[in-house]
């Protein structure tokens, strides 16, 4: 979620209330706000390892920016792979051992920083590579290896974002537990003025909407934004799977090429042109 989106949510729901000449200090409550956020960081913690939580908080970052895969970030493992297979082609398969097992200090692997960068594409396509170089495996057994993996991944990926959604889940719900204390506390007001009682009830109603909009308005939109960049992870995957089982299945680097090309989202995909010439610059 990027910051533009956090500014325009509390922007417009700020806004709103005043042009309805409400008066922005009533809703800063901080007991509402204690009772809300302690209850549902407890929550948190009582629901998830201490593993997931450290992770969880990792996880801001990539919140905050909202970064998501971009066509080159596609093309760049397309052409990394691409050199790989050609290698094998020509040298044989034992000539990748060396970049498989130090793709940190491989030649290929530096000139794709953003494949370098990415630690978690970096092992997977190293591990692979790994099986790939041994030749002890059968084309349809690498396939079913590289699907555990891909699964692993895929798993590991929305861990993070599931627990967040049970936070945003609770959120509402302990919004009205604050409410519902609210009420208890004016309950023993009234006696008092009805200025002092309504005073009172707004102060409970307000536990109700912080409630509601740290949900909504937050913490499901920041899920959201972990569960598409997971997806995104799990997409640049199943290419990289895509380009290996072809090969190993007996296909020429080109094709194997074109089999990942199409398992690209549509909006990141190259044309067929375009990566046709992308391969002749590679060869070059």
């Amino acid at each position: 979620m990027p910051p533009v989106g956090i500014i325009v949510v509390i922007g417009c729901v700020i806004g709103g209330y005043m042009m309805h000449h409400g008066v922005l200090g009533v809703l800063w409550q901080p007991n509402e706000v204690i009772i809300i956020c302690g209850a549902a960081f407890g929550s948190f913690l009582i629901a998830n390892p201490m593993s997931l939580i450290k992770e969880t908080f990792g996880s801001i970052p990539k919140i905050i920016l909202g970064k998501e895969l971009k066509k080159d970030a596609f093309v760049d493992l397309l052409l990394l792979l691409y050199e790989f297979l050609s290698i094998a082609r020509r040298e044989g398969m034992l000539a990748l051992e060396e970049h498989a097992n130090k793709p940190d200090s491989s030649a290929i692997f530096s000139k794709y920083p953003s494949i370098l960068k990415n630690h978690h594409l970096k092992d997977f396509l190293a591990d692979n590579l790994k099986v790939f170089v041994s030749g002890n495996i059968e084309p349809t057994e690498f396939e079913n290896l590289m699907d555990i993996d891909t699964d692993a991944h895929e798993h590991h990926g929305q861990q993070v974002p599931t627990a967040l959604t049970t936070v945003s889940d609770s959120l509402p719900g302990l919004g009205i537990v604050a409410a519902v204390l609210g009420i208890i506390t004016t309950m023993g007001l009234m006696s008092e003025p009805p200025e002092i009682l309504g005073a009172s009830v707004g102060a409970a109603l307000c536990g109700t909407f912080l409630g509601l909009l740290l949900s909504y308005g937050y913490m499901a939109p920041m899920a959201k934004t972990l569960e598409n960049q997971a997806h995104d992870f799990d997409n640049i995957l199943k290419v990289g799977k895509a380009v290996l089982v072809a090969f190993a299945k007996g296909l020429p680097p080109v094709m194997a090429i074109e089999f990942a090309r199409r398992a690209v989202p549509s909006h990141c995909r190259p044309s067929y042109e375009e990566m046709e010439e992308l391969l002749k610059s590679v060869k070059k």
